[in-house]
């Protein structure tokens, strides 16, 4: 029996049911082994969860924020193509940028502010975002190496979006599951969503047996000999 008929089905169930960690569990067990982004990557509030589509944007550093004599127009256009990949954001989509260096931040408060009005649901960026007391306020899913004023303006530019990326060396394809809630952020590919979900919702249901077996006072040896989770 089908467990959801569609997105807005699946996401429901992960954010009442699932944690990152069990699914992350689950990839393991499908040879899946590398889909957790670093652990640096965290919300700004810990209570923030967020489960999407990748809509993966690429960065690139540049040294001014408009250069005149330029071999390449978009060097001309502050910020490159980030407000075109930002409006493009759809219903559950989850921006996602790499390709920066950490010095500048990726990610604000009226970004944030016209996701929410497109549906998006959430940002993930491998670098710094700010305006943070704006982004709490709003409580759009935010994740990030950490919190950093300066802005990208004279520093970066958005250079192509809705494009494979690499984020911490793992592939980023646009339509993946993007999953994130405090103890990480996952990747969960396209060609394994179903498998991976489906045994993270099975596990879920199993482990509130186990759980109900330990409080009772069953040992972890006895629980994962019968269960076979733990």
């Amino acid at each position: 029996m089908k467990l959801w008929k569609d997105d807005e089905e699946l996401f429901d169930i992960a954010k009442k049911e699932l944690f990152t960690a069990l699914v992350g569990d689950v990839l393991d067990k499908l040879g899946y082994q590398h889909q957790f982004l670093a652990p640096q990557v965290k919300p700004i509030k810990t209570d923030m969860v967020m489960i999407g589509r990748a809509m993966p944007v690429l960065e690139a550093d540049v040294f001014a924020e408009e250069v005149e004599n330029t071999n390449n127009p978009m060097m001309k256009k502050p910020f490159g193509i980030m407000f075109e990949a930002l409006d493009s954001l759809k219903k559950n989509e989850v921006y996602i940028c790499s390709g920066a260096s950490h010095r500048y931040a990726l990610w604000g408060g009226l970004m944030s502010t016209r996701a929410i009005k497109l549906g998006a649901a959430g940002a993930v960026m491998d670098g710094y975002s700010r305006d943070t007391n704006e982004i709490e306020s709003l409580n759009f899913p935010t994740f990030s190496v950490g919190t950093y004023a300066q802005d990208q303006g004279p520093r970066g530019k958005v250079i192509d979006y809705r494009v494979p990326i690499e984020f911490n060396g793992i592939r980023v394809n646009p339509g993946d599951i993007i999953y994130g809630d405090r103890d990480g952020v996952l990747i969960i590919p396209q060609e394994v969503e179903k498998e991976a979900f489906e045994g993270a919702i099975e596990k879920a249901r199993g482990e509130q047996t186990v759980k109900q077996a330990l409080e009772n006072g069953m040992s972890t040896v006895d629980a994962f000999e019968k269960f076979g989770i733990m």
